[in-house]
């Protein structure tokens, strides 16, 4: 028996909406900001660590995960795409157990080129060079120890204005809904030139601190998301919270990915030293 040309066709679009259909939409993934604070973070137990393991029960567990580090600033933007990306030790000074640590979460092309097609503010760049930097696999490893989940970066262009970080960032929704979880790493306040080292493991911020903390919440919960973007117009405390900007765009990248109305929670609400905090934010 011949089929007929009708038959045909039917079986090749029946064929070809099982090749799509794992890209198709899932349930909406949430999106995260994690402050990651110190390396040490990444080989120690405390109350920061198990935030972030908590977190992680929360949501559902992602198909693949993009992160936005504050330790990757380039010219442009760039996206990791290979198979394999090493784990970067980008410090110094720390116990040699830390430089031991290796995270071996498979990358993910596939997303790395969607991600490069979906953003259209600016020529992204597909990267061979980088992998995960600290401000990535130092928070990622306790959401998911076992590095079985492709983890993809995206770089900081340093040389453009919060504006566009924000911009840029709302280009990538249709992620949460392939089953991405999108997580920017950074601090909200991040100042180590004003650290007090003798304060290194207390829960303790100095009065600037807590006031530019407790604003930028402020602004978070009440989705004022220009006063937010425009933080250099929002007094001294700011000023001195994010003396270079790099650990506060991800809250940025966060922030561009939520839908109007979505809810939010705030955990690991703690400054250290001073003038760190480890503030995170989940929405959805």
């Amino acid at each position: 028996m011949i089929a007929g040309p009708l038959a045909i066709s039917t079986m090749k679009l029946k064929e070809l909406n099982m090749m799509i259909a794992p890209l198709g939409k899932t349930q909406k993934m949430p999106v995260l900001f994690l402050g990651h604070g110190s390396p040490m973070n990444a080989i120690e137990e405390n109350e920061f660590v198990a935030g972030f393991r908590n977190i992680a029960k929360e949501i559902p567990k992602p198909n693949a995960i993009l992160c936005i580090s504050a330790h990757w600033e380039t010219r442009g933007t760039l996206v990791t795409a290979m198979q394999h990306p090493p784990t970067i030790h980008d410090f110094g000074g720390f116990p040699q157990a830390l430089f031991d640590v290796q995270y071996h979460a498979p990358g993910s092309p596939d997303l790395a080129k969607e991600t490069q097609g979906l953003i259209t503010k600016a020529k992204v760049e597909l990267d061979d060079k980088w992998g995960l930097d600290h401000g990535a696999w130092s928070v990622i490893k306790h959401l998911y120890p076992n590095a079985d989940i492709p983890v993809v970066q995206m770089s900081l262009d340093h040389y453009q204005t919060p504006q566009y970080h924000y911009e840029l960032a709302a280009e990538l929704k249709s992620l949460r809904e392939k089953g991405v979880l999108i997580i920017g790493s950074g601090n909200m306040v991040h100042n180590l030139r004003m650290l007090a080292w003798g304060k290194m493991n207390e829960n303790y911020g100095f009065d600037w601190a807590l006031e530019a903390n407790d604003a930028m919440k402020s602004f978070i919960q009440n989705g004022d998301h220009r006063s937010l973007i425009n933080f250099r117009s929002q007094g001294k405390a700011f000023d001195l919270a994010i003396p270079t900007p790099e650990h506060y765009l991800p809250l940025l990248y966060t922030l561009g990915l939520q839908d109007k109305g979505e809810e939010l929670s705030l955990f690991n609400d703690q400054a250290v030293a001073g003038s760190l905090t480890m503030t995170s934010v989940k929405i959805g």
